[in-house]
């Protein structure tokens, strides 16, 4: 790790003073249980308690389990309605409610094991060197939630006694080798690169040093079916979809879609994928063609350091953070915020992030006489964040593609109810109604954030239902859930060769 501290938000790391920031108890779930964790009421976050959810069913937690079954999106502005038990016949169905399911072989000391336990469970399975394969690293200048997804599940993991790597990507300026928060980083080859490299290693060279593999497929997979050995899950928090044509030339997006669609998914119709909502798995079984009973929903965590206090502002203030990318659609959010501000003249705005639509969001704002108003400050430091989410009336997002929505549950736990369009991902980090507003497109998103503004009563409502549902998300629950999730895999492992 270098001299500065890492400072992480649900978009990517920002630079920011050495702290050490505690983490939450959470429990653990089996190979098809998601793992929440239930909150105080009195504005605190909680050492958390563990609630087991049914896989098909998982996505949140007690009645969030049954936001991403209500409605999920293909896109902003396109709704459509989800069932996870869609495609599940009514036996399998009720195979999936109650308790745990059975077990041959080394089993958890019950359905509230902490992350110790699941990691003495895993290497009791022989799981005590275990490599990620990922696309970018968290020191990378484009890292978003899936490199901090990625970079707390490998440090909750190293915590717990396991030998930890992560494979990916070279960073310009960064050392090839390093270690962050417990575990080992090598960063070589190129950002396309990479993917080719680490398949010729792998089928090059048997198995090399590890016990367990975790590929994250973040757009393009590794095609680690090819060549993994071990014990192997797959991260995968959506499916990229209309994404690649947001960012990429007709020739390559139409071959990044046909990997992602069709060629990848009969390679991993066998392997352990492991998601973040339940309406992103329902996406993912639906468009990718996977097995629902192979995938997996664990939530993601929220750090304790996003936590209520101070007062809101005086005026309107409504804040999103992200990476200025496409997918997050923030020029349509410009536009949507221009139109509150012509009925709400107090209103200011904030857009915390950086990337490469900086400029023509620059010019979106101007084009909008809104600079004097509506602000992009670039990334802000853990202080300065937590602070303007704590001061903020609601977090807003207009992003096309989420698996989850981190920034939510960030903001909801500062106790700032959220306004994000309605698609897969969104549908399980939003309680509709409850944590927040779940809206169909930019003249919803314009009517919505209105009332919202105009209800002093209703905001105060969504901002206790915010703040009392993001109290269930740790992130040692969901490094136990997934850590349970390769154990569940080594152990199937172990049984069939008797």
């Amino acid at each position: 790790m270098s001299t500065r501290a890492r400072v992480e938000c649900g978009t990517r790391a920002r630079d920011g003073p050495a702290e050490r920031v505690p983490h939450g108890r959470g429990g653990s779930g089996g190979e098809e249980w998601a793992l929440v964790t239930r909150g105080r009421q009195d504005g605190r976050r909680p050492a958390a308690t563990p609630l087991w959810l049914s896989g098909p069913l998982a996505g949140g937690g007690g009645r969030a389990a049954t936001a991403g079954a209500g409605a999920a999106a293909t896109g902003a502005g396109t709704t459509v309605r989800v069932d996870p038990l869609a495609d599940l016949g009514p036996g399998e169905a009720q195979a999936t409610v109650g308790a745990a399911p059975a077990r041959s072989g080394p089993v958890l000391p019950g359905a509230g094991a902490s992350l110790e336990e699941v990691a003495a469970r895993a290497v009791e399975l022989g799981l005590r060197r275990v490599e990620l394969v990922a696309w970018r690293d968290l020191d990378d200048p484009e890292a978003g939630g899936s490199e901090l997804h990625a970079h707390r599940v490998a440090s909750l993991w190293a915590r717990s006694g396991l030998d930890v790597h992560l494979s990916t990507s070279a960073v310009p300026g960064m050392a090839a080798r390093a270690r962050r928060d417990g575990y080992g980083v090598e960063r070589r080859s190129g950002r396309y690169a990479v993917f080719p490299r680490t398949v010729a290693r792998n089928l090059l060279r048997r198995e090399p040093g590890r016990d367990g593999l975790v590929e994250v497929w973040n757009g393009m997979p590794f095609l680690s079916p090819l060549w993994a050995r071990t014990p192997r899950v797959v991260f995968l928090h959506h499916v990229h979809a209309e994404m690649w044509r947001m960012v990429l030339p007709p020739a390559l997006a139409a071959a990044g879609d046909l990997v992602e669609r069709r060629l990848a998914p009969p390679l991993y119709r066998g392997s352990r994928i492991v998601t973040l909502s339940a309406s992103s798995r329902a996406e993912i079984v639906s468009m990718l063609g996977l097995p629902a009973e192979r995938v997996s929903v664990v939530p993601p965590g929220v750090d304790p350091v996003f936590a209520p206090g101070g007062t809101k502002s005086a005026e309107p203030l409504v804040v999103a953070v992200g990476r200025l990318v496409p997918v997050k659609r923030f020029d349509l959010l410009v536009d949507a915020l221009a139109a509150v501000r012509a009925r709400h003249p107090g209103l200011r705005a904030v857009i915390v992030g950086e990337g490469y639509e900086r400029e023509r969001l620059q010019a979106r704002v101007r084009s909008h006489d809104a600079a004097g108003w509506l602000t992009m400050p670039g990334h802000l430091d853990q202080a300065a964040l937590v602070d303007l989410y704590r001061r903020a009336w609601a977090l807003v997002s207009h992003s096309q593609r989420e698996g989850w929505g981190m920034t939510i549950t960030e903001a909801a736990a500062c106790g700032t109810p959220a306004v994000a369009t309605r698609i897969a991902g969104h549908a399980d980090a939003v309680e509709d109604g409850r944590t927040g507003l779940l809206v169909d497109g930019t003249t919803s998103m314009v009517r919505a954030l209105d009332a919202l503004l105009r209800d002093p009563e209703r905001r105060e409502r969504l901002a206790r239902g915010a703040l009392e549902r993001a109290g269930r998300f740790t992130w040692e629950a969901t490094a136990a859930g997934t850590l349970q999730a390769l154990a569940d895999e080594a152990a199937t492992r172990a049984r069939a060769r008797g």
